[in-house]
């Protein structure tokens, strides 16, 4: 069942500023579990239940992805990012375009075939503002009648797969491996009377500058937050293990500090307490790679305690990533036991 969720959640399209199919899918998974929920102006899914003090749970729907900015005379597409790609890898991969009327169109990020280069052009890396889409279409006009317009979204996707058993290959672990963390503990508490109101926000755009979580976190005013993300697994060859944010097998990993909140002592000696105590192992985040919705969520209405717990992930960021259903297990445990006895820290 886990499986069948994330997979569902990998799958849908959800690049940056255009969250409507994901958003669809959560609202489906999660209002069985929760009293009410809404979609802000920004695009955020706020879920709410129970009352009084406000304890939020934050993880962002959005994917890197890009959008098309021009459309040549000759049918080939140009692209800009939505969120940060690294330019080497994307070359030669399959990419979905999604139209006004919702529709989706396959394309391939082209590349020039080794036999026509010269020696030094094959060991340059190509920017993307030089990289083009073909689409099939033979002329702007064609490329338009597929309904391909400017500032259409646009992703690499390949689908979801389970490797072996235990481990999943899919797009957009970061960050609908947190999604599905939220959605899970508002399912196994939704028999529990918290001592709280519980509000999870399903943010928008958090790949292109937190910006859907600054406006959401403003609204609901929490005393204490918590965002959930998928992160940086880099436990492979040429990585040495200092330069490792965190490693996959070893449980949800803690943040001490990134590059947007340095998370209050009191906080991490909290989560260190409730993973101990329940017997779930944990790792520390290596300070201070990446930043979350969490950044901009702590500055807000004065300051707002908050953290982050991440489930492991390999490769995102790129066309297809890599986790391993025990840290995300592990990491809904974590995150289960935190809520339980979040009412400590208000």
């Amino acid at each position: 069942m886990l499986v069948e969720k994330l997979q569902n959640l990998s799958d849908a399209f959800g690049v940056a500023g255009f969250e409507d199919e994901v958003r669809g899918v959560i609202s489906d998974m999660v209002s069985p579990y929760v009293d009410s929920y809404e979609m802000d102006p920004l695009g955020n899914l706020i879920c709410s239940r129970d009352t009084g003090e406000t304890v939020m749970l934050d993880a962002h729907m959005d994917e890197v992805g890009f959008m098309i900015r021009w459309i040549e005379e000759d049918g080939f597409l140009r692209l800009t990012p939505l969120g940060e790609w690294d330019e080497r890898i994307l070359l030669g991969h399959r990419i979905t375009i999604l139209t006004r009327d919702r529709e989706k169109c396959l394309g391939l990020i082209g590349i020039a075939p080794p036999h026509i280069l010269e020696p030094e052009e094959k060991k340059k890396v190509v920017s993307l503002a030089n990289m083009f889409v073909d689409v099939g279409a033979k002329t702007r006009k064609e490329a338009e009648e597929m309904g391909i317009h400017l500032g259409d979204p646009a992703t690499i996707h390949y689908p979801f797969q389970v490797m072996r058993e235990g481990y999943v290959t899919g797009k957009a672990f970061d960050d609908r491996a947190g999604c599905l963390v939220a959605i899970e503990a508002l399912r196994i508490l939704s028999e529990e009377q918290l001592p709280y109101r519980l509000v999870v926000n399903f943010a928008v755009c958090e790949e292109s500058g937190l910006r859907g979580a600054k406006a959401a976190a403003y609204r609901i005013a929490p005393k204490l937050a918590l965002a959930l993300e998928g992160t940086i697994g880099a436990d492979i060859p040429g990585v040495p293990e200092a330069k490792q944010p965190v490693r996959l097998t070893k449980g949800p990993a803690i943040t001490l500090a990134d590059r947007s909140i340095i998370v209050r002592p009191r906080l991490v000696r909290f989560l260190e307490e409730v993973a101990r105590q329940e017997g779930i192992p944990y790792q520390y985040k290596l300070p201070a790679y990446g930043g979350t919705d969490a950044g901009t969520i702590h500055q807000e209405r004065g300051g707002i305690l908050t953290g982050v717990v991440s489930v492991p992930c390999r490769y995102i960021h790129s066309p297809i990533s890599m986790l391993i259903l025990s840290d995300l297990e592990e990491t809904i445990r974590l995150t289960v036991a935190f809520l339980r006895r979040a009412g400590e820290l208000l």
